[in-house]
């Protein structure tokens, strides 16, 4: 590259070398015929040191994947299992995105530039290792207004359509190329560990344990470091689940191979946000019995931990482990009372009040099918407007008597008309725009709203 990122700022790492190549397999991006910039998160950039990056250079690493100076010299296609749907797939990994380099953020912590769409592994089976356009700009919403919202996600760094025609048979075809570039804290998988588990690989799982410790915990393994893995997975795990709640948020392939065990919510493909609190909602169009239902998140994580203690067996006796993985639903409890207080825009007072309040929420918003995202732009701070009738609010009021307000309602957003919700009505306009026009307007009106709403509730 011309010129390289701030020496102060840009802190490469090549960490996921010390797993030894029995954890991925090197590989070459795809040769697009065309690498056209659509999206670059400077503010996410800046956190890793390549905000400094020209537009050239940007498309060059991100698009053409020229190597960042002093991380890994290839990109490495991790390999995986995973139970999809509760079914168990051995035969799964990284098949059409890879991890292309690592570095430490501006927190310390280790961070990885993951693709989506970045051609065939020996892990695509029979896809083209291709990522649609339309998918790239979902991954996109899903991944600003999360962060938005106070979830732990992955942050999407770059878009660059590539100019493939692309056959799909769930959407009209052709459609247009991307690639796509992840900033994500690691991408070590459940289903990692359940594919050391399946190869009985004790010596591999010792490395995983540690590696996850020692670079993304930051922790030094201990005598017991299963169980200690373990915890911080369940910790995590029930963070995320109570965010997703509080977020109204629905990300629709709960599977063991797309849960991060840092707890950050990652790879989005038939996400949704709830119009209203329906616990049965369901994102994908494939799930007919809705396992991964809005309100069977919870249960859905908690499973896939459990799933990753069946595979440290391998490391340790049953009985440490199952006394951790009772812990989930108090954590889950505690976890999802301090989101939805942060939605909601009020300070903590206990577990026991912040317990009833959450109930009082979610009876309210069950009860009277208020949407979402209206009511908590209406009530931030715990102020419920007089025209939020009948019992269930009654009940929250009284609940909220004795809260005190997180912040103000000073930032502009509150004086806004209506709040900034993801519907997918208006992520389905915002595509048309960009398919039938080639027009972006809509998306980066779309992306400064959100801004807004992030700077409201920060």
């Amino acid at each position: 590259m011309a010129a390289s990122p701030q020496p102060l700022s840009y802190r490469p790492e090549t960490a996921l070398l010390e797993l030894g190549d029995a954890f991925y397999d090197r590989v070459e991006a795809a040769d697009f015929p065309q690498t056209t910039l659509r999206f670059r998160n400077d503010r996410a950039a800046a956190e890793v040191g390549l905000d400094t990056l020209s537009d050239d250079e940007w498309v060059r690493h991100f698009g053409r994947f020229d190597p960042l100076p002093g991380t890994l010299p290839q990109p490495l296609a991790l390999r995986y299992h995973g139970h999809q749907f509760r079914v168990y797939n051995p035969d799964i990994g990284d098949g059409r995105g890879f991890t292309f380099a690592q570095l430490r953020a501006a927190d310390g912590r280790l961070m990885d530039l993951g693709t989506k769409g970045s051609g065939r592994t020996p892990w695509s089976r029979f896809g083209d290792g291709r990522l649609t356009l339309k998918g790239g700009v979902r991954e996109l919403l899903a991944t600003e207004m999360l962060e938005a919202l106070g979830v732990t996600t992955s942050r999407t760094l770059s878009l660059i359509e590539t100019g493939e025609a692309l056959e799909r048979g769930d959407e009209p075809s052709p459609t247009r190329s991307a690639v796509l570039v992840r900033l994500s804290h690691g991408h070590i998988r459940i289903g990692m560990f359940q594919r050391l588990a399946y190869l009985r690989d004790a010596d591999g799982m010792h490395r995983l344990i540690g590696y996850t410790l020692n670079r993304l915990f930051d922790e030094t393994p201990r005598a017991d470091a299963a169980v200690q893995l373990l915890d911080a997975v369940v910790a995590r795990g029930a963070r995320l689940a109570g965010q997703y709640m509080a977020a109204g948020f629905v990300h629709g392939v709960l599977n063991t191979d797309n849960i991060n065990v840092t707890g950050e919510s990652f790879d989005y493909g038939p996400w949704r946000f709830v119009p209203s609190w329906d616990p049965g909602f369901v994102a994908a169009y494939f799930d007919h019995a809705g396992l991964y239902c809005f309100g069977r998140q919870p249960e859905a994580i908690h499973w896939d931990v459990m799933q990753l203690a069946v595979a440290l067996r391998t490391a340790s006796d049953a009985e440490p482990l199952i006394e951790v993985l009772d812990c989930f639903g108090e954590r889950y409890t505690r976890a999802v009372c301090d989101a939805m207080l942060w939605r909601l825009g009020v300070t903590p007072r206990g577990p026991a009040e912040d317990q009833a309040l959450v109930q009082a929420l979610e009876g309210a918003l069950t009860a009277t099918g208020a949407p979402i995202d209206r009511f908590f732009f209406d009530a931030f701070g715990g102020a419920i407007a007089e025209s939020y009738v009948g019992e269930p609010y009654d009940r929250l009021r009284a609940s909220l008597r004795d809260y005190r307000p997180r912040s103000s309602r000073d930032h502009g957003y509150w004086r806004a008309a209506e709040p900034c919700p993801m519907l997918i009505d208006e992520v389905e306009a915002i595509w048309r725009a960009i398919a039938e026009r080639d027009d972006w307007g809509l998306l980066r009106a779309k992306l400064d709203a959100i801004a807004q709403l992030r700077a409201a509730l920060a």
